[in-house]
């Protein structure tokens, strides 16, 4: 076991260092400076020559591409993301303001999506053909099909400007109004949950009804046991490895997500971070935010991957 700890967690280093490559030489085959638009904003017609050229100097952009990168992992390692060229502050301290926000609202949405996704699909396994059947898969296909941004619209179109139940818009932190702060993050949660809680319905019913066709399953009622201990400690457990699996894939469709849902609601998390970064060009913050982004979704993996073992007694690991 610690073998296969060590072996997942150098694979996943490499992933990491493929994701810096990869982020690092997009950025900058993209168009656009950076250093031209921060004049722009700030001096027109008044910068020289020589100012464009001390900033370049300043943010190291004078030097070759390669020497940049250098440059930039070796700061990484030391944990420093770099400096914003549009802002002229540190990434660390902008993603740090951000990504508490997209924890936040992440994490409600995939502890709702798996509170909602597996009873879902359970029900729609054991009531195959039945009106409960139709009416979960009904709203899986749904959620599957809905896109986001059009979610997000629908509830602030109902919720926030005919019923006025809810605000469009802003972000208040729990620790200032847990009341206030809920009802600001009920509809992005929302956004969020809908496409992980109907895919892991989906899931979970297709494991489920290939489960409950097994041997021992037939075994188990013929023994007469009541139908919650053949689902839940039989039908279930041997049904949930392909949904564990499911549900560390939606880690990345959540973060994903939230570029549209923050946006779409004016939350300053990382989705709205880097839409703003991106529009403007600002290098650092956008390689910052995916390198994060990136790390989060690798250690779910790995965290998956491990601890299918523990969910299986059967599996082992060579």
């Amino acid at each position: 076991m610690k073998e296969l700890i060590v072996r997942r967690f150098i694979q996943s280093i490499m992933v990491v260092f493929l994701v810096t490559i990869m982020v690092f030489f997009v950025m900058r085959s993209l168009p656009g400076d950076p250093v031209l638009v921060y004049v722009s904003q700030n001096e027109v017609n008044a910068a020289s020559p020589e100012q464009i050229t001390k900033i370049r100097h300043e943010f190291g952009l004078d030097k070759p591409v390669i020497v940049q990168y250098v440059n930039w992992l070796g700061d990484i390692c030391r944990g420093d993301l770099g400096r914003s060229v549009i802002k002229r502050t540190s990434v660390n301290q902008e993603i740090g303001r951000a990504l508490p926000r997209t924890i936040y609202l992440g994490s409600a949405a995939f502890v709702l999506s798996i509170i909602l996704g597996i009873p879902l699909g359970i029900v729609a396994a054991i009531r195959r053909g039945k009106w409960e059947d139709t009416l979960c898969t009904l709203v899986a296909n749904l959620g599957v099909t809905a896109p986001v941004f059009w979610v997000g619209i629908i509830l602030i179109l109902i919720f926030g400007y005919y019923l006025r139940w809810l605000p469009i818009q802003g972000w208040v932190s729990p620790g200032e109004n847990l009341g206030d702060s809920l009802r600001h993050i009920l509809m992005p949660v929302l956004c969020l949950t809908v496409y992980p809680m109907a895919a892991i319905a989906r899931q979970t019913r297709s494991a489920m009804l290939e489960v409950i066709r097994q041997d021992y399953i037939r075994t188990a009622w013929a023994k007469g046991l009541a139908e919650r201990q053949v689902i839940t400690k039989h039908a279930v457990r041997n049904a949930i490895i392909p949904v564990i699996t499911l549900i560390g894939m939606n880690i990345r469709q959540i973060f994903g997500g939230a570029v549209l849902t923050e946006t779409v609601f004016s939350i300053y998390g990382m989705g709205k971070l880097s839409v703003d970064a991106l529009f403007s060009s600002d290098y650092a913050i956008v390689q910052g935010v995916i390198l994060v982004v990136g790390v989060v979704v690798v250690l779910s993996n790995l965290v998956v991957d491990l601890s299918y073992g523990w969910i299986d007694p059967r599996i082992r690991y060579d």
